[in-house]
């Protein structure tokens, strides 16, 4: 394959799903840009200036024009975050929900016609080679990094690492208080006196002999049900699809340990967390706005039924 080979698809696929003409394609006023902002507010409750910057790599500058045309039209608010002053919060207004709604609805109707062109008995077919691209060009862009890291059982302190680095990264990232550690306290301490190895693990991500990241799987109150509990990736090593490889290994035990399903419970400003639930195939079956750990939140179950 050549550059040449690569920069031909491309346009070619710019062209078939109206890329460069997005407005008068799916007959909205908006951008192909301005289009995948308003999805991420829409799937994102209030979400952060800075998680929509980083969810779509936009220039700052860039990005604060946009939102500030938004706001002009009556589409978002916005305002400093009441976990954290020196972020942005972000939200739809009734009638930013209803542009959002419609922008999906015809990008759906625009991919189904586009989908029907395809013969039945070839559409998996279709559907394999589009993974194959998204996987050799995801490997390609990324670091290999988590070959590099091994998945084990956490060793002596361990388990106060989990705590530790709960608490002071989110304490960091959202300015949540002691509460929350209080509570991933109490879930490692929970675990660490009750959990049955049989069907319950905790994993601890090890680069070079230090933990970078960790998962716990542990069983629910729902029969043949097990939980995925406290998801945490270092900083220093995101975007290298650790998080994607801890969740994986997660559901994978889950599985051989014959559970039907696995849930979790999270809240949507945690965007990064929710794109790798989304592409290991969990659904969000319910949300309920909450005041907790100092900040008002918008908790998030999702299942997978395995």
């Amino acid at each position: 394959m050549t550059i040449d080979d690569i920069r031909s698809f491309n346009r070619f696929y710019t062209n078939l799903i109206g890329a460069l003409d997005y407005s008068r394609h799916l007959y909205t006023p908006y951008t192909l840009t301005e289009a995948r902002v308003l999805y991420e507010l829409r799937h994102a409750p209030q979400a952060d200036a800075a998680d929509l910057r980083g969810a779509l790599t936009l220039d700052a500058g860039y990005l604060s024009r946009l939102l500030g045309k938004f706001e002009k039209d009556g589409l978002i608010t916005r305002g400093p975050s009441a976990a954290d002053a020196r972020r942005q919060r972000v939200a739809l207004t009734p009638r930013g929900q209803e542009a959002a709604q419609l922008l999906e609805e015809r990008s759906r109707e625009q991919v189904g016609t586009l989908l029907a062109q395809v013969p039945a008995d070839r559409r998996a077919q279709l559907a394999a080679a589009m993974g194959t691209v998204r996987e050799l060009l995801s490997d390609a862009a990324v670091p290999d990094l988590v070959g590099e890291v091994e998945l084990r059982e956490p060793g002596p302190g361990e388990l106060g690492w989990i705590v530790q680095s709960h608490g002071r990264l989110y304490a960091q990232e959202y300015g949540w208080d002691a509460d929350f550690e209080a509570l991933v306290a109490r879930i490692v301490a929970d675990y660490a006196a009750h959990h049955d190895p049989a069907c319950e693990r905790t994993w601890i991500a090890d680069l070079g002999g230090r933990p970078v990241g960790t998962v716990m799987c542990v069983r629910d109150d729902a029969p043949d049900t097990a939980r995925l509990r406290l998801l945490l990736v270092d900083p220093e090593v995101r975007g290298h699809r650790l998080g994607a490889r801890l969740v994986d290994e997660c559901v994978g035990f889950a599985r051989a340990a014959g559970y039907r399903e696995l849930v979790l419970w999270t809240n949507s400003v945690l965007t990064s967390a929710r794109r790798i639930y989304e592409r290991a195939g969990f659904e969000l079956t319910a949300e309920k706005p909450h005041h907790s750990y100092g900040a008002d939140l918008v908790g998030q179950d999702w299942r997978l039924t395995l």
